[in-house]
């Protein structure tokens, strides 16, 4: 099914998930803007999604829906799907495309916020034509589609437990789970320069790991500090500046 949004006031457009596209990739929230129209024919709403941006007064898109869409065009294989951009203008222009989906051996894959954000992170450059780009569909299908080995409910849970199992708390203490952080964020930024995928995830849980073991030191649960930590951000405003954000100053 496609829909035909209207964020008020700005644009007019079309998505087939309106939450991936218009709530996640944009940051309009289901008050600010409304669905116009709908049908799961592409050719309807390419030309309706024209007729409203010009009826309302709004820029009209250069190329039919239809088109943009058919641009997409991956070709999977049993191994992996390859996609028809170089690696360096894959996210852009998958993020003009987020919400489509393909069939591969593993299921069916979909371009949401976070897998182009992946798929921009591990592409690699084909060996055959330097202006198309490939990813391997069972690092995919690890990644999104298939069962965890833990869920974010019992993993801290476990982890305390093994903790407790080894004498970490009663032999321990949190100045020396301090220290280990440290020294897993220095290995974790020897993974960035080298850019190696598996240090990163692994210097990553390791660091997840000691927080969990030194905010209960602390007689915390690692749980309760996360939900502080964003009932703050969620709360933030500001804006990107040089790759960082910046969140806005308070003025009294």
């Amino acid at each position: 099914m496609y829909y035909i949004y209207h964020i008020f006031g700005k644009k007019i457009g079309v998505a087939r998930n309106l939450k991936s596209r218009v709530t996640l990739a944009q940051g309009y929230k289901p008050n600010e803007y409304e669905v116009l129209d709908s049908s799961d024919d592409i050719n309807y709403i390419s030309d309706k999604e024209i007729e409203l941006q010009k009826s309302y007064g709004y820029k009209v898109d250069r190329k039919l829906y239809k088109n943009l869409f058919k641009k997409m065009k991956i070709n999977a294989t049993e191994q992996t799907s390859t996609f028809p951009y170089p690696v360096k203008e894959l996210k852009n222009e998958l993020n003009d495309l987020i919400g489509s989906k393909w069939e591969t051996s593993l299921g069916e894959f979909e371009l949401t916020n976070e897998s182009i954000n992946w798929i921009a992170q591990n592409a690699k450059k084909s060996m055959y034509n330097d202006d198309r780009s490939f990813i391997y569909n069972k690092a995919f299908y690890e990644a999104f589609l298939a069962e965890p080995l833990f869920n974010e409910e019992n993993i801290f849970r476990l982890i305390r437990e093994w903790a407790k199992e080894r004498g970490l708390y009663d032999k321990g203490d949190s100045k020396t789970q301090y220290l280990k952080l440290m020294e897993e964020s220095g290995e974790l930024s020897q993974a960035l320069l080298k850019n190696d995928k598996p240090e990163i995830i692994d210097a990553i849980g390791d660091m997840v790991v000691v927080l969990t073991n030194l905010a209960y030191m602390e007689g915390y649960n690692i749980e309760s500090c996360i939900q502080s930590a964003y009932d703050v951000i969620s709360k933030r405003t500001g804006k990107m500046v040089n790759g960082t954000f910046v969140k806005d100053k308070i003025t009294l």
